[in-house]
C-alpha cells in the first residue's frame, strides 16, 4: 500500500469514527427508589407514641450501639442503589418505617450519604406506633415545589384504623415536573382476607390523590411507591387502582406496574412463613412509559429492579434466603431490613452542546 493510499484510508476512518461519536446519544440517568427501613427508631422514649413496642426499645442493652450500626448499614445500602448506572445514590428515595425527622437526619448525615446533600420531606402520621413515611431527595437533581400528607381515614366497625399517611410531593426532576406518592398501607394483621378492605380503602385514597394532581397537571407524570402489604395481583391493585402489567395494554390515564410481571416470574421483596411476597413497588402513569418508540426526549422509565444483593440476604439457618433483617425474637441480628429496596431508572436524552 502506497503512503498516499494509506493516508486516505486513515483519514476516511477518522472521519467515520468522529461522525459516529457525534451521533452517539447521551442520557441523563436518575435512580428513583423505595426502601422499608424496618423499624428505624431512635433510643428516646416518646411519651406521645407507643414507641416502647419498637424492637430497639425492647433491647436490654447496647441500644445506642445498635442504633448507629443500623444507620451505618442502611445508609451504606442506600448509597449503592442504582449507582452502577447513575454513578450516584438515588436522586429520589421514598422510605417507610421511620419514627421521626431525627432518625432521617442521622441517616442523610452518615458518611455514606452526606456528600450527596439530601433534603427531607416528612410528616408525623397518626400511626399508633409512630411510624411514618418520608421522601429523601438530592437537592442538585430534584426541587420540590409542593407537598401534602393525606390520611386514608379508614374505619373498621366504626373505629378508626390509625395507619400511615400517604405523602404527595411535586417538584422538578432537573427541569421536568413529576409527582411522587409515598405509601405504607395497613398490614395483614388478622389475615389477608380480613384486612383486605383496609388496603382497598388505602388504594382508593391513592386514586383521589392522583385525581387531585391531574386537575392541575392533566398529563401528569406520577410515580406511586411504597410498602403496600399487598402483592401486585391483589384486588387493591387490579380492581381499585386498575394497574396494567403489559405495556401494549396501557392507555392514556392508566397505571403501569412493572413489578407484576416480576412477581409472576417468582421475584420477591420479602418472605413470610416460607411464602414469597412482593409488597414493595414503584408504578407510574402512562406518560412515563416507553412503549417501544424509544423517544426519550422527556424522562421515561428505562428499567425497574429489586435491589437484592447477597449482603442483604440471610445466608444460613432457618431464614436462609430471606432478606437479612435487623431484629428477630427480641434480639438485634446485625442485618439491614426485612424488605429489599426497589428502584427504577428514569432516563432522558441529554442536551448536546453545539
Amino acid at each position: 500500500m502506497s503512503k498516499k493510499i494509506f493516508f486516505i484510508f486513515i483519514f476516511s476512518l477518522t472521519i467515520t469514527v468522529c461522525n459516529s461519536q457525534k451521533n452517539e446519544k447521551k442520557y441523563n440517568i436518575r435512580t428513583i427508589a423505595f426502601y422499608n427501613l424496618e423499624n428505624l427508631f431512635d433510643t428516646i422514649n416518646d411519651v406521645n407514641k407507643n414507641d416502647e413496642a419498637s424492637p430497639i426499645m425492647e433491647l436490654k442493652s447496647n441500644r445506642s450501639k445498635v442504633y448507629w450500626d443500623k444507620i451505618e448499614k442502611l445508609s451504606s445500602t442506600i448509597a449503592q442503589i442504582g449507582a452502577d448506572k447513575s454513578k450516584t445514590s438515588p436522586a429520589i428515595i421514598g422510605v417507610s418505617e421511620v419514627e421521626n425527622l431525627n432518625v432521617l437526619e442521622d441517616l442523610i448525615h452518615s458518611k455514606h450519604l452526606i456528600k450527596n446533600d439530601y433534603g427531607i420531606i416528612h410528616y408525623d402520621s397518626p400511626d399508633k406506633r409512630g411510624i411514618d413515611v418520608a421522601l429523601l431527595y438530592q437537592k442538585k437533581y430534584f426541587n420540590p415545589i409542593y407537598h401534602e400528607a393525606f390520611n386514608p381515614k379508614i374505619f373498621k366497625d366504626n373505629y378508626p384504623v390509625y395507619t400511615r399517611d400517604q405523602l404527595l410531593v411535586s417538584g422538578y426532576l432537573d427541569d421536568e415536573l413529576i409527582h411522587i406518592i409515598v405509601n405504607h398501607w395497613p398490614s395483614r394483621r388478622g389475615g389477608e382476607a380480613a384486612s383486605r378492605p383496609n388496603r382497598e380503602k388505602a388504594a382508593y385514597q391513592n386514586t383521589k390523590i392522583i385525581a387531585q394532581v391531574r386537575e392541575q397537571d392533566a398529563n401528569a407524570k406520577i410515580l406511586i411507591m411504597g410498602d403496600f402489604n399487598d402483592d401486585p395481583n391483589n384486588s387493591s391493585f387490579k380492581n381499585v387502582l386498575k394497574t396494567k402489567s403489559r405495556k401494549k395494554e396501557v392507555a392514556e390515564g392508566d397505571l403501569y406496574n412493572p413489578y407484576e410481571d416480576m412477581f409472576r416470574r417468582g421475584f420477591n421483596t420479602l418472605k413470610y412463613r416460607d411464602k414469597i411476597n412482593l409488597f414493595d413497588m414503584i408504578f407510574f402513569t402512562s406518560p412515563l412509559l416507553d412503549k417501544g418508540d424509544k423517544d426519550f426526549s422527556t424522562y421515561k422509565m428505562y428499567k425497574a429492579m429489586i435491589f437484592n444483593k447477597r449482603f442483604l440476604t440471610t445466608k444460613k439457618g432457618k431464614y436462609k434466603g430471606y432478606p437479612f433483617r435487623s431484629f428477630s425474637s427480641g434480639n438485634y441480628t446485625g442485618g439491614y431490613s426485612d424488605h429489599y429496596p426497589v428502584y427504577l431508572y428514569l432516563i432522558k436524552e441529554a442536551k448536546q452542546n453545539k
